[in-house]
């Protein structure tokens, strides 16, 4: 478990959207371009870090309960994207690291990976 501030400066990252919201926290942490990955695998309490830069990735977030979203590779959410993470409540950070070293970074010190779901068949 670690707080979003945490995350932000593990991740070298900048704050675009819920600076308020830095001292909560994050129970586990996944890395994916793929959203139906994400739905496999994500719980609530994770935050995300993603290469994707389309609403998709917010629609998904708000559906598992995400406390974060970490867009990789210095990649910026367009305007309408940040108002959208703003009201549905979810932080958002861009990072200059790739996908593969934030999520290393992170685990590194001390934040777990998801698991899969209970329930998930193999190959889906």
């Amino acid at each position: 478990m670690m707080t979003i501030r945490e995350v932000m400066e593990i991740v070298d990252g900048k704050v675009l959207v819920g600076a308020d919201r830095l001292d909560e926290r994050v129970d586990t942490a996944c890395g994916s371009d793929l959203m139906s990955d994400v739905l496999a695998f994500v719980k609530e309490k994770a935050v995300l870090i993603t290469g994707l830069i389309n609403p998709h990735v917010l629609r998904t977030s708000e559906m598992l309960d995400i406390t974060c979203i970490v867009f990789s590779r210095g990649k910026m959410p367009s305007e309408e994207m940040l108002e959208m993470a703003e009201e549905i409540g979810i932080t958002v950070i861009s990072s200059p690291l790739t996908t593969y070293t934030a999520c290393g970074e992170l685990y590194v010190h001390g934040l777990p990976g998801t698991k899969r779901k209970t329930g998930v068949k193999e190959g889906v």
